[in-house]
């Protein structure tokens, strides 16, 4: 007797493999070792045409003469007839798309190709010996094909899977037969398993790679997991996942794996189960679930090999000082970079590396003078770009050495130091790419290539996508790596619109910028400085470009002094951790995301961080940017971020910040949808009274921020093609209790431009007594002739307008005050000038006269027409005509 079997908890793959089998073994008996999986086993019970198998109580296991296994290669997982693998007399025929398993007979026939299913192998062999399956049987096998390669879209799927699916279909596979089976909705307890499954997930970091564990125990049996598995997979965006369920008195685990250092067959094998690199399954009966969550990660530290190199993580270009210069250059340097050691070269030959321990010792010893050579470090091991990661931890650990040089071809290309080395092994070293970079993964934060490639497909506006695909065009036409950074990516991961595209090139952005307004038509003007241009185009949208590069300050509120650096220390520079993150353009690296300094960590607890103790004290304005970013993202500062602004507030460092820089920094405080919560957390921080020490933030310019909003909102609606300017009216509610002179002080002090000051001082003052006139009339307002209200309201401009409608207690007033500025702020005559002229006005004071009392007859309703107008100026003109 011919057996052909497969594995328990049989899937479609199995089905489909089995089918074909027959074929090739016509008079072969069919026989599952177990059971099926519910979906499979759903199917059997409706399908409609008869199946030719047997159950294993029929089958005399001593009559077997050959064994045929498909999709199946161990004999632990053939349940009751596991005894035939052991018998000599039994051949052994095995059709496989797993690797072959160590330890196990050696098939007398062996058909195993590393395809996505068992049936894309099965129907190589049915083309090669001339078998046609028909429609019925191309349908059962289509649905293994499908199942195991997820509508061929997973990515263990192979060029050949797409041909076995052709030959299928060609011979009558019925796809809407797969479809209705493979996509069925989950049972109420798969929903429930599903939700236990994904609250439990925890990512794992194992030498760089991160994998997802998941688990649940129930009690009720619920099939599938697999299904389930898949869902969570493609849901939650993950490269590795395991899924361990505790299901009645074992525990079923499922493992996906995207990635090539993950191969779950082996890992699973070691639990008694087997699959292949992208997919395994397993039964653990003797263990509980506890212990098989307890034993998941050392046999994940067993079988992911790590395969970090020192150019992953050095840091680039490296800071260097020539051996014949003075230890005091030397300290400068330091403090300058702000880095704790120097590479020594001589004549651009490594020699040594100094610290700054060493240089500041020397220098309190008064050895400020002497050459940096004397006092060098000259044994120390160094590493090229592709040593082992292990071997640099060697030398950093084990022999005490911080700092270790990178040097290809006897040029110093980067540096490593133990705090990049404690960064990556705190980090577990989730990400690698050609930079120093950490992806801090957690809840769904650390992302992937792939991932944000995907974001930026989804979230980004067609000409943003195409702006970027343009400018990796140009940089790999000249061999620079670009970036776009700051607020954009960080606005792309939190799902925010934000189109301002900025740039960094790791060369001459200027260079960039000409040759990028060449190839596409654009205007470009430089900033030779800083090396930096704006890109602008035909529409007036402007791109900024810039070089990486680094920078220090003189003194503490000053403009720094800029200089090239790497795409790392460029990031360094920004002021807030969220802000520090830059995405590749570039060629095969496009969407690769560089994190070097914890922003997805701080995205993720919505904290804002800066990089450095000294942040506030070099530049004081990123006080007000903290405050701006918190309020605006909802977020937090840090507990040690508050802590160094409100020590940067009481050592005075806001007093020397120029005028202009803190009047930009509130402007664009008060510019924000909703400014009073920064305004609030402003004057919490002690900020606000640095700029004007008589503002108080209480609840009575809580309410005038808030009426303010809403009359923002209503003139934005009203869609009147009126620009206007928000700060204005916001800085005039913050200033209402302001008297004159103090508003003239704090106007002087910030250096508001001239035409501003009109509207906050001299408007301010002929304002406030028509608007309290106006509130002692409120309850008269109605019967106010519109003339007359035009007349005290016209000339004044839209931001008073609005605070006027903010600071009044009276609905009276601001309904008329909404009523001129929607219905009689743009009423004049149809006549004009000339036409008074042509009706006989003398040229003079009577043309302006009579045009004010046109305008004054028209709103009040007297006149409506161009001939009432003229009937109106003739009675003035000749009062006796009738």
């Amino acid at each position: 007797m011919d057996l052909i079997t497969t594995h328990i908890n049989a899937d479609f793959d199995c089905l489909g493999a089995m089918v074909a089998a027959k074929m090739l073994y016509p008079q072969a008996v069919l026989a599952f070792a177990g059971s099926q999986e519910p979906i499979l086993r759903a199917f059997l019970r409706s399908y409609p045409h008869q199946l030719e198998f047997v159950r294993f109580k029929e089958i005399d296991l001593s009559q077997v003469e050959r064994l045929i296994l498909v999709d199946v290669n161990t004999a632990t997982r053939i349940g009751p007839f596991a005894p035939l693998m052991e018998r000599s007399d039994v051949e052994f025929h095995l059709y496989d798309h797993h690797p072959p398993a160590f330890g196990e007979r050696e098939p007398d026939v062996q058909v195993v190709e590393m395809v996505g299913s068992t049936v894309t192998l099965m129907t190589r062999q049915l083309e090669q010996r001339g078998l046609n399956p028909d429609a019925r049987q191309a349908s059962l096998m289509m649905l293994g094909l499908y199942e195991d390669t997820g509508n061929l879209l997973f990515s263990s799927t192979t060029k050949a899977d797409y041909a076995a699916a052709a030959m299928l279909l060609g011979h009558g596979a019925d796809l809407n037969l797969v479809a209705d089976t493979l996509n069925r909705e989950l049972s109420v307890y798969q929903v429930d398993l599903l939700h236990q499954l994904l609250s439990s997930r925890q990512v794992i970091t194992v030498n760089g790679v991160d994998i997802s564990l998941a688990q649940a125990s129930i009690d009720r049996y619920v099939g599938d997991v697999a299904v389930l598995a898949h869902k969570i997979r493609d849901m939650e965006n993950l490269d590795v996942l395991i899924v361990a369920v505790r299901l009645e008195d074992r525990v079923f685990l499922v493992a996906r794996s995207r990635l090539p250092e993950v191969h779950v067959g082996h890992i699973l094998k070691e639990l008694g189960g087997g699959g292949h690199a992208t997919a395994a399954s397993a039964t653990v009966r003797d263990m509980t679930l506890v212990q098989v969550m307890e034993t998941l990660p050392t046999l994940l530290e067993q079988e992911v090999a790590p395969h970090w190199q020192a150019h992953h993580l050095m840091s680039a270009p490296a800071r260097w000082i020539e051996a014949s210069q003075l230890l005091v250059a030397a300290r400068e340097q330091l403090t300058r970079y702000n880095v704790n050691a120097l590479v020594v070269l001589d004549h651009n030959r490594l020699v040594g590396f100094v610290t700054r321990q060493i240089v500041e010792r020397a220098v309190h010893h008064g050895l400020a003078d002497v050459a940096v050579r004397e006092y060098m470090t000259t044994e120390f091991g160094t590493v090229d770009s592709h040593t082992p990661l292990v071997q640099v931890q060697q030398i950093i650990v084990d022999q005490r050495q911080r700092f270790v040089p990178v040097v290809d071809q006897q040029q110093v290309v980067g540096v490593i130091t133990r705090a990049d080395l404690l960064r990556h092994l705190v980090s577990g070293g989730r990400k690698l790419r050609q930079h120093s970079c950490q992806t801090l993964a957690g809840d769904g934060v650390g992302v992937r290539k792939r991932h944000v490639v995907r974001m930026m497909e989804t979230r980004l506006p067609a000409r943003i996508r195409q702006l970027l695909k343009q400018i990796a065009t140009v940089a790999d036409s000249m061999q620079l790596s670009v970036y776009v950074v700051g607020g954009f990516v960080r606005d792309l991961l939190l799902n925010k619109n934000n189109l301002d595209v900025d740039i960094v090139v790791e060369g001459n952005a200027i260079e960039f910028a000409r040759q990028f307004a060449r190839q596409f038509d654009c205007r470009v003007r430089a900033h030779e400085k800083f090396v930096t241009a704006v890109v602008v185009f035909a529409d007036g949208y402007k791109l900024d470009v810039a070089s990486t590069r680094t920078e220090y300050y003189l003194e503490p509120g000053a403009l720094p002094s800029v200089e090239e650096a790497s795409i790392k220390l460029d990031l360094y520079r920004r002021d807030f951790t969220i802000n520090t993150l830059a995405l590749s353009l570039n060629g095969d690296s496009y969407g690769e995301l560089l994190d070097y300094f914890g922003a997805q960590r701080d995205l993720h607890d919505k904290a804002i961080r800066v990089l450095h103790n000294l942040s506030f004290v070099e530049d004081p304005t990123r006080m007000f940017r903290a405050v701006r970013f918190e309020q605006r993202l909802g977020f937090k500062l840090g507990m040690h971020t508050e802590n160094l602004v409100r020590s940067a507030v009481e050592m005075g460092f806001v007093d020397r910040v120029s005028a202009l820089r803190l009047f930009n920094e509130l402007t664009i405080v008060l510019s924000e949808e909703s400014p009073f919560a920064a305004v609030q957390r402003l004057s919490t921080l002690g900020l606000l009274r640095c700029l004007c020490d008589q503002w108080h933030v209480d609840a009575t310019i809580k309410s005038y921020f808030s009426q303010a909003q809403k009359a923002i909102h209503w003139h934005e609606l009203l869609y009147t093609g009126t620009t206007l300017t928000r700060w204005p009216v916001y800085f005039l509610c913050l200033s209402a209790t302001l008297t004159d002179e103090a508003m003239a002080g704090i106007c002087a002090k910030l250096s508001v431009p001239q035409r501003w000051q009109a509207i906050l001082m001299t408007e301010r003052q002929r304002v406030m007594p028509v608007l309290h006139a106006l509130e002692r009339q409120r309850k008269k307002l109605t019967s106010l002739p519109d003339s007359q209200l035009y007349r005290r309201l016209n000339g004044i401009s839209i931001e008073m307008l609005l605070f006027a409608m903010a600071r009044t207690a009276s609905d009276s007033v601001r309904l008329a005050i909404s009523h001129y500025m929607t219905q009689l702020r743009g009423v004049k005559p149809l006549l004009n000038g000339r036409d008074l002229q042509e009706l006989g006005v003398i040229h003079g004071p009577q043309v302006g006269d009579l045009l004010a009392q046109l305008r004054d007859a028209r709103l009040d309703g007297v006149i409506e027409s161009r001939n009432d107008e003229i009937t109106f100026v003739r009675q003035v003109l000749n009062p006796t005509d009738v």
